[in-house]
């Protein structure tokens, strides 16, 4: 009953893998990390990464490379998301541990998607200021940061993009994702799943990028994501296909 989850590109200098960190995140919102130093050496037949608890429905849902200076976001299927500090996981030196809290979730949810987010140092004052008067914002709101520290926050910006089953989805600032501390509830990554369906997708993505979404029944639509308006974190979303 086992499969493939992962595939993940290393890089092919080894001597840099000091430097990286493997994190694990899994359904029930459990994560984990280790230095990539402990996968240098793998054997033919494998090697255990993670263990779960014996008679656990849970299952790993994503594996990414990340350094300590990266936040790690996780989205789940009812539309909330949190996003921590990859230094609020501590390194894990055993491979058999079953992980910390990331995420604490209600009975009807799960974590869909992991993912790896640049740490910006800016204080939650200054990611206001700046979400007000973005350079992507629809309106005249006059800037009160600096106009280098505006660039600052330009250059560094992240988008995160949420895609919902029944075809609605919308793209937010990664400033808008706020930085708590790991094992909470969350907050709302898009509202009225009613009407969206549950989250299939959630990561981050340029605004130079193109989406493709297919469904089950072999359906594709393709579009620019600078089509897309940036809205709030907490948005409803708009129809994609």
């Amino acid at each position: 009953g086992e499969t493939i989850r992962t595939v993940l590109p290393l890089p092919e200098d080894e001597d840099s893998w000091k430097d990286l960190h493997v994190m694990f995140a899994t359904a029930n919102g459990t994560v984990r990390r280790n230095s990539m130093d402990a996968f240098a050496n793998v054997p033919s037949n494998g090697k255990l990464a993670m263990r779960f608890d014996e008679g656990s429905d849970d299952r790993l849902i994503g594996v990414a490379l990340l350094t300590e200076d990266d936040d790690v976001l996780l989205a789940t299927r009812q539309g909330k998301a949190i996003r921590f500090a990859a230094t609020d996981v501590r390194e894990f030196q055993s491979r058999t541990s079953t992980g910390v809290r990331g995420m604490t979730l209600k009975a009807d949810d799960e974590v869909i998607s992991l993912s790896i987010l640049k740490g910006f140092d800016a204080t939650p004052d200054e990611r206001e200021a700046y979400l007000r008067a973005a350079p992507w914002k629809e309106n005249e709101i006059a800037p009160t940061l600096a106009a280098d520290r505006v660039d600052q926050f330009a250059s560094a910006e992240q988008f995160i993009l949420t895609v919902c089953a029944n075809g609605y989805g919308k793209l937010s600032s990664a400033y808008d994702y706020r930085r708590t501390g790991r094992g909470g509830q969350g907050i709302t990554n898009i509202d009225n799943i009613g009407r969206n369906g549950p989250v299939v997708g959630s990561f981050p993505v340029a605004h130079e990028d193109h989406l493709m979404l297919v469904t089950d029944q072999a359906k594709l639509i393709r579009m620019g994501l600078n089509s897309m308006r940036v809205i709030g974190r907490n948005s409803a979303g708009v129809r994609l296909l």
